[in-house]
């Protein structure tokens, strides 16, 4: 087994270097990535999904690192290539997450009391999202607040809607980071490749 690791490494140190740039490079970028999506799960409580990405980014990491180090005496340029990695990586993984959209996240819309917000809280419910409207005292006098409760994945036609109807309303939208098994319940559950890594 020893030799065999031995010729592995031997057929590894017999390319190019600027193969083996590019290999370092690339594997550092997967395993940050896998790191940065993996950090985003912990905070929205997915066990299972970081479990599952810990895993594989400890195992690319430990690939990637052993170049570096078996390497880096005969070639600096390769400490280049692990922390070039590390930066790509992370953009990498946040455009990443940002495209699978995992995760839920609430809406606050808010306008002066004098506006007339029937035609929004219609359509949004039309369109199928769950809306709670309030009033409220904001700096200016009083306030209509209108919640949404969506997945992120909805979140970009939600705000198409609302802003085809009020250009210019104002709006927060922060992650949902708990939420009651009733409220859970009467929400459209995540299908497809989502429903493996909802939040247990």
């Amino acid at each position: 087994m020893y030799s065999a690791k031995v010729v592995q490494m031997e057929w590894i140190a017999e390319l190019p270097t600027w193969i083996v740039f590019l290999l370092v490079f690339s594997v550092r970028i997967v395993d940050v990535s896998i790191g940065t999506l993996r950090t985003i799960s912990v905070v929205q409580g997915r066990m299972a999904l970081s479990v599952f990405l810990g895993f594989f980014e400890v195992l690319i990491w430990i690939a990637a690192l052993s170049q570096v180090m078996v390497g880096v005496s005969d070639n600096p340029i390769l400490m280049v290539a692990y922390a070039g990695g590390f930066a790509v990586g992370n953009a990498v993984g946040i455009r990443l997450e940002r495209a699978l959209a995992l995760g839920a996240v609430v809406v606050r819309l808010i306008t002066s009391l004098n506006e007339e917000d029937s035609d929004v809280v219609h359509a949004l419910r039309h369109a199928g999202f769950r809306v709670t409207t309030f009033e409220g005292e904001g700096h200016e006098g009083a306030v209509n607040l209108i919640y949404i409760r969506c997945q992120r994945r909805e979140l970009k036609s939600l705000l198409k809607t609302v802003k085809k109807l009020r250009p210019k309303i104002f709006y927060t939208v922060e992650p949902v980071q708990e939420q009651s098994e009733r409220m859970a319940e009467a929400l459209p559950h995540s299908t497809g490749w989502r429903s493996a890594f909802k939040m247990k």
